[in-house]
């Protein structure tokens, strides 16, 4: 749209946020031609900052000043080249003195329309202040005022808490979190007191809920650009995920995946966004919206992170698949975390006895924890336990030692509260008998369902293969508990990831064909400990879920337990990490794992250059690659920083703490390149989370704008923290015409 086009009294303020903006600049590789083979070149954004623009819709360059400040349709002939139609003659511009551009600079709607833009920005000739010209004085309690709002919204933001109140009248008990913040601060300090609140002057009062959000979105939009800084010409990964929020809207969150100037993996939430569904191409839309918006390179994409949903992994229309349409380098990596979820739970609901294992756990704990009398009774029970152990010198007393916990139930989408809640259990487990026995024996207090639901929970507790599986699901649990974990962190790369899964994969197997005996002893003593009935391992097992292949088959306890049970739950368990975790389906992986070893294999290397990133390196840099690396391959076995470096993420961070950067800088693009790719989208689900603190039952009315820029506060509030109250008020300044100097 023309700036004739728009309102009258809504001009400046365009005007403002495009300057704020600056021109659109956007750096291709390689620009559309013309019929004559010539094309637009980026050197000219150098020589032109302040004013060239190019539209690749257009393939055509506009003055960004011009454009701002066209304030009627121009009719002279050749006056709507650089605003309306765009100039795309590129013969006339590298044409010495007859350049074009140099040409449009020297006219005299260029020059009026820069000395428009100045005056624009320099506030102190808007007309409101010219005629109501404030002292120095003013303008110093002015700018505190604004400095306390701000630091005030930046707290609350920090601590994520609401900042508006149900009742902010003067007569409120409770005016909201901002006002009585700033209540507080005034009371503390005599010179915020004079300026602040009631003694501010009506117009310039700072506290209103559009400037609360003009400060938000100032300092998440310093945030967006920091991160855009520290991108650089970096390559990068997008990861991308998408939750309901509680006032049922669908969000995307956007997470950014690179490795900075010293070396270090980082992982940047840029935003929260609304979208209207979820298929592929709706989400692709959105997120180049955003990254083009935030003036990101889309074609340094080089990784893709998702779970395994259709509309994600999709080899032909899911969003990996639109994506590398642009990006081919931008590989799909499933999130390592969501894997190992859906491996371990395949495992346990494709095994019969373990599904409902689960299932009566669930109700077990249901039924102890179904009232507050109950989980008073179950932490007395423990309590007292604690107590007589204490008595009996079986247990040590000390800081922090025997606390009293409760039951843990399990949930559906986090698998580490499964791992909680057995630990709880086994920990609880006798008390937990107690109180269910209690509910049996109370005729008086309790109803006959009730009387039933507790008798049955009691009778899992009694049963051996309850607590069997029980123990198993620890065992298993535990040793995948430490691999969940980690491939939740930020810092993991792909190659330390899969050698986890690898160390973890070889514990299980060793644990199926070395830990019987063990793991069995340790059962059976915590049968007797707790009377519970230990079957005849040598008498024949009968149940009507077993059905032997064979009618004289004699199928013992001993058998059903170590084989049906134990051996099928660890080959199921395994089978699942080898088909989701399988390194020789990953070839780009292979071949880059020998860059943590002590000798790198300069052939694979080269090969994984050649098949996976041939745009990125040239014909000469691939030549040079090898001879870099078998020069690096002598140093590195010298250099004790180079050699020490136990992951490929210690490796590239040595190569900048070496300052030998600058001299393999292949190498270091290889290095780069690997360490981009995703390990988990845990920073995504942190970004939800977030969410739910922020938008919950009380604040489900909150606009899109206001929660993203909130999250990206509170998410990255170590950026956040380095802006000084300063630089915002002059952002707050220049934002738009203001009524009180500043």
């Amino acid at each position: 749209m023309q700036m004739f086009d728009r309102p009258v009294n809504l001009r400046e303020q365009v005007r403002r946020a495009y300057l704020n903006l600056g021109p659109y600049q956007i750096y291709l590789k390689e620009y559309p031609k013309d019929q004559k083979q010539r094309k637009f070149i980026n050197a000219w954004f150098k020589m032109f900052p302040s004013w060239l623009e190019y539209s690749p819709t257009t393939n055509a360059s506009y003055c960004f000043l011009c454009y701002l400040f066209n304030d009627k349709p121009n009719v002279r002939s050749g006056y709507d080249a650089f605003t309306v139609k765009g100039f795309n003659n590129w013969k006339k511009v590298n044409d010495g003195k007859n350049c074009a551009f140099l040409n449009h600079i020297d006219s005299s709607q260029h020059r009026n329309a820069v000395t428009y833009s100045e005056n624009l920005l320099n506030q102190a000739t808007h007309i409101g202040n010219v005629f109501e010209k404030q002292s120095q004085e003013q303008i110093l309690k002015n700018r505190l005022r604004l400095k306390t709002s701000i630091d005030v919204v930046r707290w609350l933001t920090y601590q994520a808490c609401a900042l508006r109140g149900h009742d902010e009248s003067t007569n409120s008990k409770n005016r909201g979190n901002f006002l009585e913040m700033l209540k507080i601060l005034a009371s503390y300090n005599d010179e915020v007191a004079k300026v602040v609140l009631e003694n501010a002057p009506y117009n310039s009062k700072y506290t209103s809920s559009d400037i609360q959000k003009e400060i938000l979105d100032i300092i998440a939009n310093k945030v967006r650009c920091h991160i855009r800084s520290e991108v650089g010409d970096s390559y990068y990964c997008v990861m991308v995920d998408e939750s309901r929020d509680e006032s049922k809207k669908e969000q995307m969150a956007i997470v950014l995946r690179f490795v900075d100037a010293q070396g270090i993996v980082r992982e940047r939430f840029l935003d929260l966004v609304h979208v209207r569904d979820t298929l592929s191409l709706t989400l692709k839309t959105c997120l180049w919206n955003q990254l083009l918006q935030h003036k990101f390179d889309v074609q340094k994409i080089r990784g893709q992170g998702y779970d395994g949903a259709s509309n994600m992994r999709g080899k032909w229309n899911g969003l990996q698949a639109l994506v590398r349409e642009y990006c081919p380098c931008a590989y799909y990596v499933h999130c390592f975390a969501h894997r190992l979820q859906l491996a371990l739970v395949s495992a346990s609901t494709e095994i019969i006895p373990v599904h409902q294992f689960f299932s009566n756990l669930v109700f077990t704990i249901n039924v102890v924890c179904a009232s507050s009398k109950r989980h008073d009774e179950l932490q007395k029970a423990k309590a007292d336990e604690i107590q007589k152990l204490l008595d009996l010198g079986e247990i040590g007393s000390g800081s922090g030692l025997n606390q009293v916990r409760t039951l843990s139930r399990p949930g559906d989408t986090r698998w580490g509260s499964h791992f909680k809640s057995v630990c709880s259990l086994i920990e609880m487990f006798d008390v937990t008998r107690v109180v269910l026995q209690g509910i049996i024996e109370d005729l008086s207090h309790t109803t006959h369902s009730q009387r039933g639901d507790a008798d049955t929970a009691y009778g899992y507790l009694q049963s051996f293969e309850f607590v069997f599986i029980l123990h198993l699901m620890k065992e298993l649990m535990g040793k995948t508990n430490d691999l969940s974990k980690a491939l939740q962190k930020k810092s993991h790369d792909i190659l330390n990831a899969m050698e986890l899964v690898s160390s973890t994969k070889d514990n299980l197997n060793t644990f199926r064909n070395n830990g019987w005996d063990s793991f069995f002893a340790k059962v059976t003593f915590f049968c007797n400990k707790l009377q519970i009935d230990l079957p005849d391992m040598e008498a024949p097992y009968t149940s009507t879920r077993y059905r032997p292949r064979k009618k004289d088959l004699h199928v013992t306890f001993g058998h059903y337990y170590r084989v049906d049970l134990f051996n099928a739950i660890l080959d199921k368990q395994l089978h699942e990490l080898n088909s989701r975790f399988n390194e020789e389906t990953i070839e780009l992986l292979s071949l880059s794992s020998s860059l943590t070893s002590k000798e790198i294999n300069v052939d694979e290397i080269c090969l994984l250059v050649e098949k996976y990133y041939p745009q990125d390196f040239s014909d000469q840099e691939k030549i040079q690659l090898r001879y870099q690396l078998e020069i690096f391959n002598i140093e590195k076995s010298k250099n004790i920083n180079l050699s020490g470096a136990s992951t490929i993420s210690d490796l590239c961070k040595s190569l900048v703490d070496t300052k030998k950067r600058e001299t393999y800088y292949l190498v270091d693009r290889v290095i780069r390149l690997i360490l981009t790719l995703p390990v988990s989208t845990a920073t995504t689900e942190r970004g939800f989370s977030a969410m739910k603190i922020f938008k919950n039952r009380l604040r489900n009315k909150m606009s899109d704008d206001y929660l993203a820029n909130s999250l990206v506060i509170y998410i990255e509030k170590e950026i956040a923290e380095n802006f000084d109250s300063e630089s915002i008020i002059e952002e707050f300044k220049n934002l738009k015409g203001r009524r009180a100097e500043l």
